[in-house]
């Protein structure tokens, strides 16, 4: 059994990496000004919805925000969006986040992510990287309905805390994922 755990794992780094390392430059047909545009819009609603995330967002040093990730899968799978990370209103860098999956799964979905820098060595390690895999570097806190209700600006200790915001679809199954955030070539 720990074999075929090894297997798979292996075997989803592969499929990340290489996605991600073809997916690492910014297409001609991309407008970083959607990007900008569809970044502050998914934010605004964010903040609107989860005064978590404002309150949050007023104490981190960047966010990595991805507006709209799409993902698919049956067997074997995946998820793709195209994003940025913004520090004082203005945009740092641009990104990518593919995710690999591998698993009894099925269907598709669209959602979006945020990621709250909360330090300047969280901050430097994301942009630094040669693609960030979430769950190696910063501790990243994915913040749900109940570890809100928690928070307070006061308890903040983590390096980086994630919502996850605007599902759509419908995803399916118990899958094994590895996520990669990569900085797109300008």
């Amino acid at each position: 059994m720990a074999r075929i755990r090894s297997m798979i794992a292996a075997a989803t780094l592969v499929i990340g990496s290489v996605a991600a390392t073809a997916c690492s430059t910014l297409p001609d047909e991309v407008d970083r000004g959607e990007i900008d545009s569809d970044s502050r819009q998914a934010l605004n609603m964010l903040y609107q919805q989860n005064p978590a995330a404002r309150a949050i967002a007023s104490q981190s040093r960047a966010v990595l925000v991805f507006p709209s990730i799409v993902k698919g899968g049956l067997g074997f799978g995946g998820a793709y969006g195209e994003g940025e990370m913004m520090s004082g209103g203005h945009t740092v860098d641009y990104y990518s986040t593919f995710t690999g999956s591998w698993g009894l799964q099925a269907g598709a979905q669209s959602y979006g992510y945020a990621v709250f820098l909360m330090n300047k060595d969280a901050v430097d390690y994301v942009s630094d990287s040669d693609g960030w895999e979430i769950g190696v570097g910063p501790t990243v806190v994915l913040v749900n309905e109940g570890v809100a209700q928690n928070l307070s600006t006061t308890s903040l200790k983590d390096d980086a805390y994630a919502f996850i915001f605007n599902q759509k679809g419908l995803m399916a199954g118990i899958s094994i994922e590895g996520t990669k955030v990569t900085k797109l070539k300008r």
